[in-house]
């Protein structure tokens, strides 16, 4: 009741002084009447300028009800929101005062805040559940002097790192600052280095650091800590920069554009894996922790068995034999021409790379970005489950109308999709995932921006990075496989195809335009470039070859992701156990084959 009259009476624009006098906007008496609303019963939101109860506040996570606009959460409620309910305990709760440069009324402004939000520093760490994930924790405080970093933050930060690390312990950091501490001058620029130097070492110890960077996020610790995740994740809408706004548009003369410096900025370009909404963060973050655990993945890996019981390989006179020994039978259907198979690839209507993601893989979650320029929508990559089992999923990925060809950029990827890739390979590599990569390209994107941004070295530093990778990679072509851009992601251990796929040094078009000085002379380039599966797998180009008894479609897409799934668990069976160097030398051996 008190909510509907609330609302009815702030619906009019009033002035909310009035109101709680119990006087009108127009100033009459009328809502004398009303009940009075009491002192923090309601607030006006920092966001859309309208009243809300605070309780609507608190029941909706800290988030206008109205507008969705995100309040600064306390760091003790972050706990509440985030951890199982009393698993969080707590470390260095308290620490000695450090004031390195004798900073006049530095003491007394620092007592003064412990006092009034019953808080030692600006930042609390422990170690905790989340969804039963033991994890270390740290989280930043934006009432503790705008949570700025100084030695004791710094230290803090430090100490639950490194305790982490002895630990063996994943560590969550919810990131909030206005910058370096002042008052601590060049004390505080240092505890910059100090926190990096912490997390490379948790790194090399093959542990999980997840960064959620809230609002604000800027200054130092953005150039530290923040910046530094295996995996970072972003509220919506958070400021998150090295400069504050106002500090650019003051050095250089210019008004920033709307939505400048958020969230939702820095995964446009590049820098953040995902946003993640408040009411999902502690489902995510318990989930990439799985999806990063060791002990399950090896464990995970010890499960698969062979699909397939056949110890050698055996030839029948209508079939193909498969690099491990399975038996491909023919379907007895016309057999299509080259220049057929081209135009099947290319055919708008076949299933995409990420249809077969949908089916074959559970709980993907998507990661963004190449933490250098962008986010290419030609490459998508994240973390998923196959039967149980953390993989890695990267796919080419064209559009399925012209809208989302131009967001896909017609599944030519751009040099940040190529480094966005090699960025989740190499993260699988460090965590012992197997590594599925789906390719569908015409080729590397070839315009003036790839030029810009070095095309040929992003293609180049796959080639080059993924040849040592310790851990299964398995690569499909389930479209086209244009040339360099298609071998970026073909690097792998084992490389297969869908029956109507191709896989060529360039297009028929391009190879007729250079040779034969006519490009409408392709379908005849197709025959002799040995593009189609058929043909590469007798060039031993290929191992396998999934059956497509009709061409791949909307309607017999289930039975090929069955065939996909069933030859992935036996690929997998294979390479179990398989120690890191030998996959690795087996990867090289395959190409020196060449």
């Amino acid at each position: 009741m008190l909510r509907d009259i609330f609302e009815k009476r702030m619906g009019k624009g009033p002035d909310f002084s009035r109101l709680k006098r119990g006087v009108n906007a127009e100033g009459d008496n009328d809502a004398r009447n009303l009940p009075e609303i009491p002192d923090n019963m309601w607030k006006k939101c920092n966001f859309c300028g309208k009243p809300i109860l605070t309780a609507d506040v608190k029941e909706n996570l800290y988030r206008c009800p109205k507008c969705g606009g995100y309040f600064r959460v306390h760091a003790y409620r972050r706990v509440e929101i985030l951890c199982d309910e009393g698993s969080f305990q707590e470390w260095d709760k308290e620490m000695p005062f450090v004031n390195p440069l004798d900073f006049p009324g530095y003491k007394a402004k620092v007592d003064a805040t412990k006092e009034k939000f019953k808080l030692d520093e600006a930042v609390i760490s422990g170690e905790c559940l989340i969804n039963g994930e033991r994890t270390a924790l740290c989280i930043c405080d934006g009432r503790f002097i705008m949570s700025s970093m100084g030695h004791n933050v710094g230290e803090k930060i430090t100490r639950a790192i490194e305790k982490a690390t002895e630990m063996r312990l994943p560590i969550v950091i919810y990131c909030c600052s206005g910058g370096a501490r002042m008052q601590e001058g060049i004390i505080s620029l240092m505890q910059m280095a100090k926190t990096s130097e912490a997390l490379k070492r948790h790194h090399d110890a093959g542990l999980l650091y997840i960064s959620v960077l809230t609002n604000p996020t800027t200054g130092g610790v953005t150039a530290s800590f923040a910046m530094l995740g295996d995996v970072i994740l972003a509220e919506p809408k958070a400021l998150i920069g090295f400069a504050g706004p106002r500090v650019i548009e003051q050095t250089i003369r210019q008004k920033l554009p709307e939505g400048f410096q958020r969230s939702e900025f820095l995964l446009k370009h590049g820098f953040v894996d995902a946003i993640v909404k408040r009411e999902d963060q502690k489902e995510v973050i318990s989930e990439i922790i799985r999806l990063h655990d060791k002990d399950l993945i090896e464990k995970s890996m010890k499960t698969f068995g062979r699909v397939s019981d056949l110890d050698e390989a055996e030839i029948s006179a209508d079939g193909a034999v498969n690099a491990d020994g399975a038996e491909e039978k023919s379907s007895g259907k016309t057999e299509s021409t080259a220049w057929q198979r081209v135009l099947i690839s290319r055919d708008p209507k076949r299933p995409t790379a990420k249809d077969y993601m949908d089916l074959i893989f559970d709980d993907f979650i998507e990661l963004h970005g190449d933490r250098c320029f962008g986010d290419d929508g030609a490459v998508i990559g994240g973390l998923a489950y196959f039967h149980g089992l953390p993989v890695t999923v990267i796919a080419q990925q064209k559009g399925k109308n012209t809208k989302d060809n131009i967001l896909r950029n017609f599944g030519m990827p751009l040099p940040e999709g190529y480094r966005k890739a090699l960025r989740l390979m190499k993260q699988a590599d460090d965590f012992r995932r197997p590594i599925i990569c789906l390719i569908d390209t015409p080729g590397a994107y070839p315009g003036m921006e790839s030029e810009e941004r070095g095309q040929g070295e992003a293609i180049a530093r796959c080639l080059y990075e993924m040849s040592g990778v310790k851990v299964p990679v398995v690569s499909l072509v389930v479209g086209e496989g244009g040339s360099g851009g298609a071998l970026a992601l073909a690097v792998s251990n084992e490389v297969w195809m869908l029956e109507n796929a191709i896989y060529s040094i360039l297009s028929p078009e391009g190879f007729a335009s250079i040779l034969y000085k006519d490009s409408k002379k392709a379908p005849e380039a197709a025959e002799v470039m040995k593009i189609t599966a058929a043909d590469l797998k007798k060039l031993n180009v290929i191992e396998k070859i999934i059956r497509e008894d009709e061409p791949a479609s909307s309607e017999n897409i289930h039975e090929i992701a069955k065939l996909i799934d069933e030859e992935l668990s036996d690929f997998l069976a294979r390479y179990k156990d398989k120690t890191p160097d030998d996959i690795a030398r087996e990867r090289y051996d395959r190409f020196r084959s060449f």
